[in-house]
């Protein structure tokens, strides 16, 4: 490689640490102002026990979250499925599908669901509960396509549908997802850079029968006026957690039989403080998998930390693989979630 090659490497590089890097400390949270929390959490194990920096990876099925452009690293069709035990008794599950499509691109979908479980009912006149119980859940539903627009740059988008129901009320919003992917094809094995723009798009508002009430216009200082009024309680509009990342990876190591990545994230979402996903990978053969990773570095008081993981990847057929992924993420205080998924190409 040429000396200024290596040299416009090193800078590139320094410019993306310094960008994934500054203001962490500086920024400020805003925890809960959002809709729609559950969209902020990261999908995949892969990608998970990298601890979630996986923006400049983003060459698996999980693409279709972290960074959709990276969908077009497959000419295979691929479907996944990732399921995990969440805080607080809760559940996720995740699947997605991608197809390519020739000089059209590549087409996806995915699914992801976060259930509450059921809860019983309290009132004020019943805090120990009425009998009656209830259920919460979160649902996000996402048409993608992405292209390469040379054999180094690619660009991709989805539009995805997002609904929040609890206890006999709903709330609807549509969003966009924005990303690209370049390989720099600095350095010995290409570094890769990458970026995207998630959830952008209309604010939510709970609206539903759960929110009738009965209402007296006068508040009972007149008599003779009907105070059994149905009226309905008006919420506020919150937006979308807007998540804007930007990353970058690279093989330290790449022959015939091991490769090691290492990834750098910096991920500023609009409800929370801007924080570094670090995270890396060494494969076997592209065979077995470790993996390790940090999230949410420099969160100040962020229950994320340490994430590790584990792959299996194997030929059923000469055009046929299955992908088996597992990871453990520490969650500080909180039971520490462990995900499951499994993937298939063909």
């Amino acid at each position: 490689m040429k000396r200024s090659s290596v040299i416009n490497a090193m800078r590139l590089s320094a410019m993306v640490i310094m960008l994934c890097s500054t203001a962490p400390a500086l920024a400020q949270s805003k925890f809960g102002t959002t809709a729609a929390p559950f969209l902020g959490i990261g999908m995949g194990a892969r990608a998970t026990a990298m601890g979630g920096a996986f923006a400049g990876q983003a060459d698996d099925i999980s693409a279709l979250y972290w960074n959709v452009a990276g969908i077009v690293k497959s000419d295979k069709i691929r479907v996944g499925f990732g399921h995990t035990q969440w805080l607080v008794n809760t559940q996720i599950n995740w699947a997605g599908a991608t197809i390519p499509a020739g000089v059209a691109g590549t087409f996806g979908v995915a699914v992801t669901s976060l259930n509450y479980g059921n809860m019983e009912v309290t009132t004020l006149s019943n805090p120990d509960g009425t009998g009656e119980t209830f259920s919460a859940s979160d649902l996000s539903a996402q048409l993608s396509w992405a292209k390469s627009l040379s054999d180094r740059f690619s660009v991709g988008i989805s539009l995805k549908l997002v609904n929040q129901n609890i206890f006999r009320t709903n709330s609807t919003a549509f969003a966009l997802d924005v990303g690209f992917l370049y390989d720099t094809g600095l350095l010995p094995n290409g570094l890769k850079l990458g970026a995207s723009v998630s959830n952008f798009g209309t604010q939510m508002r709970l609206d539903g029968e759960g929110l009738t009430v009965n209402f007296d216009q006068t508040g009972g200082r007149e008599s003779g006026v009907n105070s059994n009024i149905p009226a309905r309680l008006l919420t506020d509009q919150y937006n979308l957690p807007l998540i804007y990342r930007i990353g970058v990876s690279y093989d330290i190591v790449r022959d015939d039989q091991n490769r090691f990545t290492v990834a750098i994230d910096s991920a500023i979402p609009q409800d929370n403080a801007q924080t570094l996903n670090v995270g890396g990978e060494y494969a076997w053969k592209n065979i077995f998998f470790l993996r390790a990773g940090y999230n949410a570095l420099f969160e100040r008081d962020s229950e994320k930390g340490l994430t590790f993981g584990a792959g299996l990847r194997y030929n059923v057929a000469s055009s046929v693989v299955l992908r088996f992924d597992y990871t453990f993420q520490t969650f500080g205080r909180l039971n520490p979630p462990q995900w499951f998924a499994v993937g298939l190409e063909f």
